[in-house]
């Protein structure tokens, strides 16, 4: 097993129940792989440097995540392919 950091950007123009939605997918595809959740730190919406298919903020999201390395590339697929996540980066701790 092995610490890493997901980093989210989510579109800014989702409700709080969308928004919880989503964020329960994500976590719902790291405990199936045999991962867990450590800590989620939801930041809120932010403006970016940048636009990001005509956004020119995005709903912020940090998750402690606790998985195998094997596993890593199966989520970065799925958040891939979720429509509502505009960017995101996954990052090993330590």
């Amino acid at each position: 097993m092995r610490n890493y950091e997901l980093m989210c950007i989510i579109q800014p123009d989702l409700d709080e129940t969308a928004m919880n939605g989503v964020l329960d997918k994500v976590k719902g595809w790291i405990t199936e792989s045999g991962g867990s959740v450590d800590k989620a730190e939801v930041w809120g919406r932010r403006r970016m440097a940048y636009s990001i298919n005509k956004h020119r903020e995005g709903q912020y999201v940090l998750l402690n995540v606790t998985m195998n390395p094997a596993a890593a590339s199966g989520l970065e697929r799925n958040l891939r392919y979720q429509e509502m996540i505009m960017r995101h980066m996954l990052s090993a701790v330590g």
